[in-house]
């Protein structure tokens, strides 16, 4: 696999407080990789760096020989790295598809818009019907969808999701998973931060283990589910 995102030596502070001490990570073209790790580990603010919303104080994010850092969230997301936040986000007060035209905004192949929501209004047939109702009425897993569809809207070349599963009723977060592999089948590079470990590793093919800041572990996916001392720290018996 080619890779296509690298992350390196990336540091990032509140204050005097080093939240995340100067990580590596490597996305490869194609994969799903997951970040998982306990709250407070720092995972969510990898992804803010990532995104530009936080600034490192050092490291660098490269995508495709491109350095991202210094570049503004906006100009991130227009060089192909976009970002579902956690608690998703989405405008309430605007509809179902003016939320989804929103994440098309930064695109400049319009004719192509078209085509792609039918595919997120397949990816998530409760959009489809719900489409022309506020946002705001949606319940949380299906917000949770809107989130995915409007940031698959902008046509990422690597989608970064925080927390996905995060509120939602075990069939909902099922049914969230089953559609990430579907998205990640397309040939979409996903990094995936993830409470839920257990499922996150069993649709990543890589994963890394955040622990107070520092990648402790990386291995395969499938490894990293079988590693008794990721089982005693995040999966129990």
């Amino acid at each position: 696999m080619s890779e296509i995102l690298r992350i390196q030596d990336l540091a990032v502070s509140y204050g005097q407080i080093e939240a995340v001490k100067g990580i590596d990570l490597v996305l490869n073209q194609g994969e799903i990789t997951a970040l998982v790790g306990a709250n407070g580990a720092g995972k969510s603010t990898a992804l803010l760096a990532i995104s530009g919303l936080l600034k490192p104080t050092r490291g660098q994010v490269i995508l495709d020989g491109k350095d991202l850092t210094k570049l503004a969230p906006h100009e991130i997301v227009r060089s192909g790295v976009v970002q579902v936040a956690e608690g998703r986000a989405i405008l309430a007060t605007l509809t179902v598809r003016e939320n989804l035209d929103l994440g098309a905004y930064t695109r400049k192949d319009k004719a192509q818009v078209p085509q792609d929501l039918d595919w997120v209004f397949a990816l998530f047939p409760v959009l489809a019907n719900r489409a022309a109702g506020l946002a705001g009425n949606l319940s949380g897993g299906e917000q949770q969808m809107l989130a995915i569809a409007r940031a698959l809207m902008a046509k990422p070349r690597v989608l970064l999701l925080d927390e996905p599963s995060m509120g939602l009723a075990p069939l909902m977060v099922q049914g969230i998973f089953r559609v990430l592999k579907q998205i990640n089948q397309t040939g979409l590079t996903i990094l995936l931060v993830e409470q839920n470990v257990r499922q996150a590793l069993r649709i990543a093919q890589r994963g890394y283990v955040l622990e107070t800041g520092k990648i402790v572990l990386a291995d395969s996916g499938q490894n990293l589910l079988h590693n008794p001392k990721v089982i005693e720290a995040y999966l129990g018996a």
